[in-house]
């Protein structure tokens, strides 16, 4: 297995004006290792059709990770950031399932 070490973030919703919500991302780093590498190229009827991969990472989960598991909503990957689709929780570890290209909030552009 191939060894994983990078950033996850954390998602946390909040009003940051009356009626106005925004998610505050928290980015954490985290050792692991890649269980599972698969890519899929997305059909339909796009020009240019969607990459999504089914890559399963295990990590080492911290106490702030076992308790936040519910609010992960990307992991750095292979240069990019990539949604997290599911997570599996096997204690010491999580199990993430990444999902399509990440395009939401980052610490930088909030």
């Amino acid at each position: 297995m191939a060894k994983y070490y990078g950033v996850i973030g954390y998602g946390e919703t909040s009003e940051v004006s009356p009626g106005i919500w925004a998610d505050k991302i928290v980015e954490r780093k985290y050792y692991g290792e890649v269980i599972k590498n698969i890519r899929r190229l997305g059909g339909g009827d796009k020009v240019n059709p969607n990459i999504t991969v089914s890559n399963q990472i295990s990590v080492v989960a911290d106490a702030y990770a076992n308790t936040q598991f519910f609010a992960i909503r990307y992991i750095s990957w292979m240069g990019n950031l990539w949604t997290v689709s599911e997570v599996e929780v096997e204690r010491p570890r999580l199990i993430l399932t990444l999902g399509g290209v990440y395009d939401g909030p980052t610490p930088e552009a909030p």
